[in-house]
């Protein structure tokens, strides 16, 4: 269920972050979980439902535009290596979801954040040096 006043901020936020995805070209899930959470008012395990959803609907429209660019470059999916990551990351979700539901929502909040801190200081430990040589990825 939608916070009330909030479907506004939802439009907003919802451009937001596939504005910045779009721009940037990080995945969107660790900034829907906060946009939903603080943006939009959902709790912890709600806003992870519904970036999952998200994620999973847009991650199909860039796989089928991407499956027809393959196409007209006459190259293929390798099948093996997509089975692989669903299986891996199918059993990362249940294992996942296992401890989540053990974890009070203010743990999560901590941990999401972390791993945010975390993940944005690897990101400027790999990156800063490029600033510098002018080096692209």
């Amino acid at each position: 269920v939608i916070p009330p006043g909030s479907k506004r901020r939802m439009v907003r936020t919802g451009l937001m972050v596939g504005g910045v995805t779009g721009v940037v070209g990080v995945g969107g899930g660790f900034l829907i979980v906060p946009a939903l959470i603080l943006l939009v008012g959902l709790d912890m395990r709600r806003a992870i439902g519904t970036s999952l959803v998200v994620i999973a609907a847009n991650s199909f429209s860039g796989f089928i535009k991407y499956s027809d660019s393959l196409k007209a470059l006459d190259l293929a999916l390798d099948w093996r290596v997509i089975a692989a990551f669903i299986v891996i990351g199918g059993i990362g979700t249940v294992l996942g979801n296992a401890i989540g539901a053990r974890l009070p929502q203010h743990r999560l909040k901590q941990a999401f954040g972390i791993m945010l801190v975390v993940m944005s200081i690897y990101m400027l430990i790999l990156e800063t040096p490029k600033l510098f040589t002018g080096a692209t990825a």
